[in-house]
């Protein structure tokens, strides 16, 4: 099994490349590239962890050397919010690394199963498809926005609300991965919420991006617990390929349509990246009418991710 992470030397790619030296099965080889030089030092310092994971590191403009052979590659690369930035002020420049990184994913590991983590999620995931329908490897099952981030949050806060450990709490979330078009389930969390408390919990989850934001003053973003969060989602990645039944996340896939191209939802992994995509169940009527006011953003975030490619 072979890992690859593409934008390992930024606060996410570090901290996800720490969390995997630690967690990946032994045996595993974990591929590490940026286009900062620092990356191969990085790859050295994980390298003195003592588990049985094969670290490797690489830098410059090709990162073609850190995909052969991959069977998960893992994208963060790109550029961080600001205060006062929106995820879609990052389009432009997130755009063109995705674009990028992606082409040369297609050229030499095109069958990896892809986790796009790069911001803003709903419009990167429908670039990277665009990317590898031109280039004729284009497989739906192995495409995905990872949006675990907005679950392990969800987690939290109603824990913390509710007085219960976080770890016991698996409250899907549905949708996209940034503002409105993020919804909890909170009806599904096994508390009771009323209209107004499902209201102000959340916002506070669809907003959480920007508490971070501002409580880092303009130092960066959400980098630790956006690695824990990939860290969680590649794992399960892994267990799914290495034939562990069961595997289930909610995660941003081309699905049925239905509400749009990309959406997230359940979905049951397997050795072929996404075996089945699963219902989310019934939601409250808040949760029917936040969701349908969400629609139309998260189709214009789409849109625009096809149409920078096409």
């Amino acid at each position: 099994m072979k890992v690859a992470v593409l934008g390992a030397a930024g606060g996410i790619g570090q901290a996800l490349g720490l969390l995997l030296k630690t967690q990946l099965p032994n045996g595993t080889e974990l591929s590490l590239y940026d286009i900062a030089p620092v990356t191969p030092g990085v790859a050295a310092d994980l390298s003195h962890i003592p588990t049985a994971v094969k670290v490797t590191g690489f830098a410059g403009e090709d990162p073609a050397p850190a995909l052969i052979d991959a069977d998960i590659v893992l994208i963060s690369a790109g550029v961080a919010r600001k205060p006062g930035m929106e995820r879609s002020d990052l389009f432009n420049i997130n755009a063109g690394i995705v674009k990028n990184l992606v082409s040369v994913c297609a050229d030499i590991c095109p069958k990896a199963l892809i986790g796009i983590i790069t911001n803003p999620v709903n419009t990167t995931v429908a670039i990277a498809a665009e990317v590898l329908k031109q280039k004729g490897v284009y497989d739906p099952a192995r495409l995905f926005g990872i949006t675990t981030l907005d679950i392990i949050r969800s987690n939290t806060f109603v824990a913390e609300v509710n007085g219960v450990r976080p770890e016991d709490l698996n409250i899907p979330v549905i949708g996209g991965h940034s503002g409105i078009t993020i919804l909890p389930l909170l009806s599904q969390s096994g508390f009771e919420f009323t209209e107004d408390e499902a209201a102000s919990m959340t916002k506070r989850i669809q907003n959480a991006g920007t508490e971070v934001v501002e409580a880092k003053a303009g130092g960066g973003s959400a980098t630790l617990s956006m690695g824990q969060a990939a860290a969680q989602f590649g794992l399960s990645l892994v267990r799914a390929l290495n034939g562990e039944q069961d595997i289930i996340e909610c995660t941003y896939v081309e699905g049925s349509g239905d509400k749009a191209r990309f959406f997230a939802q359940p979905v049951l992994l397997g050795k072929n990246g996404v075996e089945k995509i699963l219902s989310y169940g019934d939601l409250s009527d808040f949760e029917e009418a936040t969701l349908n006011a969400a629609i139309s953003t998260l189709k214009t975030d789409i849109s625009i991710g096809e149409d920078f490619i096409n």
